[in-house]
């Protein structure tokens, strides 16, 4: 019997959440913070503006700006889709519970349309066992299988929700497996290039009453038209946060990386779809699609993984310990391209990039004080840490901008919620959490990454610094969730798949949703317009591109403030 089925046959509509539910403290139900009506903004605001035109003039914005915030913050987690976590969320433009079967239905690999979702390859966990509220869930195992073509709340073995501290199996999420999977904006194709078969349709109905952040978004300010800046993965969006643009990898095809170079479905470097190997199944249903390496593309840029050419890395150099062993096909070159802290640097205005462990890690997780050391600290979640600038050769530059952000969530050991404290952060802020406490499918469960951001806010607003801040909190991509809402036609970097901001600030357009448009970069236009800054290249090159499809440029966060 066919795996497969025409477009005229329906499956059930997807699950929807139970709206009746709520979270209950001492017999007193909780609708969060800021729980009254949400309103819009963006597409209307509540003083009357137009879509994506804030009530101040330019003028009067700039000037309302420079007279207000002087701090930016930006808190960066990891690997979520906004339909995982806010897909229902009250407010949004278009909630999961509102699609019709032809905005959600699933693609197999020849376009004809799915009967059902493939199952889970390798099970709903890969680590395991895991005890949850006295509930035992292992891995390698289904919990839900036979699924309607359709997004499915997640569940565990006995039919209950997965709970938030359940840590998932990863996801691919990847450069040109996104675009393949986004399928030029009908992101029917999700289930096609995943491994992880019918996964990626999954969504946590429980955040409505368990997620802290959802409480945040009640109070303040959510974004439903946030888009990751670039497609694929962690890598790629983690230099795009900081530069709006992919690096360069000059002679690769001469160089140890050439093995990293991607083969395409044509000689056409600029080809968006990765050739599958000859052992990719035909069908979704039959197995994953397999790869050859895509860290390049065939003219030079790096758009998949590669490690930092500077210790913190994956393999330290004996000879030179500040760096990586050299001669490896996985490790970038150097960058010096001007990304936003050369911007800020030229206008004297203090900024530094936080990472949790970052110390640890120097120290090769040597014990310190009885401190236990975290694993999974992720190299290649360290832009600054690719660039000459900030580099060796310059250690009073590299101490200055690259912080170490502590460990977990106590002021003693976590240093920068200390200095958000003392009121000692700089005016751009960007804090990176440690691996286990970044929401990363895979190694980290939603949880725990979830609490230690609603704690990260709780310290910022208690710092002096509050009054004139505005703090953005996101993740950088969509770790391979699926999201039905079509990203914008950019350029041939992104913008990729749609991803949940939060803009947390005295100033914030409080309780509403925010429908302008924005991506990963629109972070350094607010950073841009606040600070007078240069305009970066990327920025530039994102707009002039959008411009040349018809479209409007990406909005600046500022439709989020209110003055």
């Amino acid at each position: 019997m066919s795996d497969k089925t025409d477009d005229t046959q329906q499956p059930s509509s997807p699950l929807l959440p139970d709206t009746s539910r709520r979270r209950f403290l001492g017999g007193v139900a909780v609708l969060g913070v800021g729980a009254a009506t949400l309103t819009a903004c963006g597409s209307t605001n509540d003083q009357g503006g137009k879509a994506d035109e804030h009530p101040l003039s330019p003028t009067e914005l700039d000037k309302a700006l420079a007279d207000n915030v002087k701090t930016v913050v930006v808190i960066y987690a990891e690997n979520r889709s906004f339909n995982n976590l806010f897909g229902n969320f009250p407010g949004v433009e278009k909630p999961l519970s509102s699609l019709k079967p032809e905005e959600y239905q699933q693609r197999d690999r020849d376009g004809s349309l799915l009967k059902t979702l493939p199952p889970a390859w390798g099970g709903t966990l890969q680590i395991g066992p895991q005890t949850v509220d006295g509930v035992t869930y292992p891995a390698g195992v289904q919990y839900q299988e036979n699924l309607p073509n359709a997004p499915f709340a997640l569940k565990g073995p006995n039919k209950e929700d997965l709970p938030l501290g359940v840590t998932t199996r990863d996801l691919w999420h990847v450069f040109y497996q996104n675009q393949m999977q986004i399928n030029g904006g009908k992101n029917d194709q999700f289930v096609a290039w995943a491994d992880s078969g019918g996964l990626t349709m999954g969504y946590y109905d429980q955040t409505q009453y368990s997620l802290r952040l959802w409480d945040v978004a009640r109070e303040f300010v959510l974004c439903d038209n946030f888009f990751q800046g670039a497609f694929g993965g962690s890598f790629l969006n983690h230099q795009y946060l900081i530069s709006a643009t992919a690096p360069f990898y000059p002679n690769a095809s001469t160089s140890a990386a050439k093995e990293q170079i991607a083969t395409l479905q044509s000689d056409d470097p600029l080809d968006t779809r990765l050739k599958p190997l000859d052992k990719t199944p035909a069908s979704a249903m039959t197995g994953a699609p397999a790869f050859g390496p895509s860290a390049i593309t065939p003219d030079g840029f790096a758009v998949n993984t590669m490690a930092p050419p500077y210790w913190p890395t994956w393999i330290r150099d004996p000879q030179r310990p500040d760096y990586s062993k050299p001669d490896l096909a996985s490790v970038l070159v150097p960058q010096s391209h001007e990304h936003i802290g050369d911007k800020l640097s030229k206008k004297n205005i203090d900024w530094a990039w936080y990472a949790g462990a970052w110390q640890a890690t120097l120290n090769e997780f040597k014990d310190s004080g009885g401190i236990p050391k975290i694993p999974n600290f992720q190299y290649h979640h360290q832009p600054f840490n690719y660039f000459k600038q900030q580099g060796p050769e310059n250690p009073a530059e590299r101490q200055k901008r690259l912080r170490d952000g502590g460990l977990g969530d106590e002021l003693s050991t976590n240093t920068f919620f200390a200095d958000a404290a003392a009121g000692k952060l700089p005016a751009v802020t960007f804090y990176k959490p440690q691996g286990n406490l970044n929401m990363h499918a895979g190694y980290a469960d939603v949880a725990a990454g979830d609490r230690h951001i609603a704690t990260a806010l709780k310290v910022l607003r208690n710092s002096p610094q509050w009054k004139n801040m505005v703090v953005v909190v996101t993740v950088d991509e969509n770790g391979g969730w699926w999201d039905h809402v079509a990203p914008p036609k950019g350029d041939r970097f992104g913008p990729g798949t749609r991803i949940p901001a939060l803009v947390v600030s005295p100033f914030a357009r409080k309780g509403t949703v925010d429908h302008t448009v924005y991506d990963t970069a629109s972070i350094l236009r607010l950073i841009t317009r606040v600070f007078k800054l240069e305009t970066l290249d990327g920025l530039k090159q994102r707009d002039d591109a959008m411009k040349a499809r018809g479209q409007k440029p990406m909005g600046d966060l500022t439709n989020a403030l209110k003055f």
